[in-house]
């Protein structure tokens, strides 16, 4: 059993929630425990799922006269018994400080250790093995300065305590479990609306990899054909963009007809429905086209409203497709599940999903940074307001810069034939003005925001003449060293523009929402800093009012005749 801390809902960091706003510790408030009995059947209610192999702390807060439910945190029982006492130790640990650093004191614990007997074994024989295990939960939390008030056994429909020595209340036989949906919880649960999962097996099954059946070697071939057709296009210059648009379109098709098609309530139809909507390729073009982070950003944003349960059902079937050596695959398509049901509020599908795609790739930082998130308690909205504006940024960008119908020859959705496909922004070229007239000139918004107002929508930066210039024509364009024009300035296109391409001008650089005045260089392309963000080279950057954010493109002035010009 993996060794896992899953901690789950304390003060500020509730679970389980379920459509009607109810949550497990609002249904507790309102339900008064007050036997051994009580506390065994409570359990699935807490976690929102039937734990197994598992040890389970649950802290208590006093609040009056009644104490209350806190923070729950599982761990799977290692199967060597040398770990236990480190397990014990992480468990408690990890729960105390948790609640405190979210301002909440425990005053006290209920321990649960839980393991199904195995084949011939009895309830009672699988108790006897976890006594040590259940007193060293006590110990470790009584370090703590946190007393074990409860520590409970669960084996074979049966519970023991191991507080309570009394033959007439706590036989050794232990007693039987009530039936479930016959306790008062549960019938307060029902009422509520509360849901309660089956076991955490059930739940990894939807999202674990296909097994002995032939629609896994069909799958893998899939798989293996897609990534032969795939990897030349990657090497091409434009291939990598290519490759991410042909899978962000096949996903939006696949997850269209996913919406369609109405979920189904049991889990096993409704994965066996799924996964015929999916066909092999599409899902090998998926799968592989996802390994792309910023593919696999741009499908997180399927992430609420009406998106996220069919985005949810395509992303488990993804998972399941990773079959054979593409095991590691998974990891994208598992933390977009997890994601995705996190936005939703089920955090217990989400940690499920995130741990299994730590699983298949440790170093998925995605993966690892919305695990701690789910942990910590956070707030979803956080991300979800980053991947909205992310999704508001890329389509302000998409729109054509100057208003009106596109010029001819314009590619799909409004890009220039002569526009790249790499996320740089260009100038549209300026109208011809007469002498002493300022060109007004919009320029899109680069990836990195420069050029842009803080709404996202391109900013207007007003552009002087540069006066005459040696070597001007009467059209506009420029002679280059050989008396030809040159490409890109001026009013001449590239050689290799389509019909109706406009000519290549270079970004304008100035701060972001109100014009800057400066100069265009004639002669060749600005410098470009190539650090990244945040590492802007003061070569580039200009000393006075402009010259674009730290860390993105900057202008570097030339007098005419090519002689390097300071303070522009």
């Amino acid at each position: 059993m993996t060794n896992r801390d899953e901690t789950t809902g304390s003060s500020g960091n509730v679970t389980n929630g379920t459509p009607g706003g109810g949550t497990a510790d609002s249904l507790l408030q309102q339900v008064t425990l007050s036997s051994t009995g009580d506390l065994a059947d409570a359990l699935p209610y807490l976690l929102g799922y039937r734990p197994e192999d598992s040890m389970v702390l649950v802290a208590l807060h006093d609040s009056g006269d009644h104490g209350r439910f806190g923070g729950r945190a599982r761990l799977g029982i290692p199967a060597d018994s040398s770990e236990w006492q480190a397990a014990a130790r992480q468990l408690a640990l990890g729960l105390v400080t948790g609640s405190a650093r979210r301002g909440s004191a425990v005053t006290g614990m209920v321990a649960y250790v839980c393991e199904e007997p195995a084949s011939g074994g009895t309830g009672r024989a699988v108790m006897e093995r976890l006594r040590p295990l259940a007193q060293l939960l006590r110990t470790e939390c009584g370090k703590l300065d946190v007393p074990v008030i409860e520590a409970l056994c669960l084996s074979g429909g049966r519970y023991w305590s191991y507080c309570c020595s009394d033959e007439t209340c706590c036989p050794a036989e232990g007693r039987p479990a009530g039936l479930p949906g016959t306790s008062v919880l549960a019938a307060a649960a029902a009422y509520a609306g509360l849901r309660v999962r089956g076991s955490l097996g059930e739940m990894r099954v939807r999202l674990r990899p296909w097994e002995g059946t032939a629609a896994v070697a069909a799958q893998e071939t899939a798989l293996d054909e897609t990534a032969a057709a795939l990897l030349p296009r990657l090497v091409e210059a434009d291939g990598r963009a290519s490759v991410a648009e042909r899978t962000m379109e096949l996903a939006a098709r696949v997850h269209r007809r996913y919406a369609a098609e109405p979920s189904r309530p049991d889990p096993l139809d409704a994965d066996l429905r799924d996964d015929e909507l999916l066909t092999d390729e599409e899902a090998a073009a998926l799968i592989l086209g996802l390994q792309d982070r910023t593919t696999r950003d741009r499908a997180a944003e399927w992430m609420e409203g009406g998106e996220a349960e069919p985005a949810l059902r395509l992303w488990r079937a993804l998972s399941r497709r990773c079959v054979g050596s593409y095991g590691e695959h998974a990891a994208p398509s598992l933390t977009l599940a997890g994601w995705v049901a996190w936005s939703a509020g089920d955090d217990v599908e989400a940690r499920e999903a995130l741990a299994m795609a730590l699983a298949a790739d440790p170093g998925y930082l995605f993966a690892r940074l919305l695990h701690r998130a789910v942990e910590e308690g956070l707030d979803p909205e956080s991300v979800r307001g980053c991947l909205r504006a992310e999704r508001a940024r890329r389509v302000a960008t998409a729109r054509p810069a100057v208003d009106g119908p596109p010029p001819d020859g314009s590619g799909p959705g409004g890009t220039s034939a002569g526009e790249p496909r790499d996320g740089t922004s260009r100038a549209e070229p300026p109208e011809e003005a007469s002498s002493g007239a300022p060109a007004e000139v919009r320029t899109t918004a680069h990836a990195d925001g420069a050029g842009t107002r803080d709404d996202g929508s391109p900013a207007a930066v007003t552009v002087p003449p540069p006066g005459p210039v040696r070597g001007a024509r009467s059209d506009g364009s420029v002679r280059g060293a050989r008396g030809g024009p040159v490409p890109g300035e001026g009013g001449a296109a590239p050689a290799n523009a389509g019909p109706g391409a406009t000519a290549e001008t270079v970004p304008v650089g100035g701060a972001a929402g109100r014009p800057e005045p400066c100069r265009v260089p004639v002669r060749g392309r600005p410098r470009v800093n190539r650090r990244g963000p945040g590492r802007a080279d003061a070569r580039l950057s200009r000393p006075r009012g402009g010259g674009g954010p730290a860390g993105g493109p900057g202008t570097q002035g030339r007098a005419r005749g090519g002689r390097r010009r300071e303070g522009m």
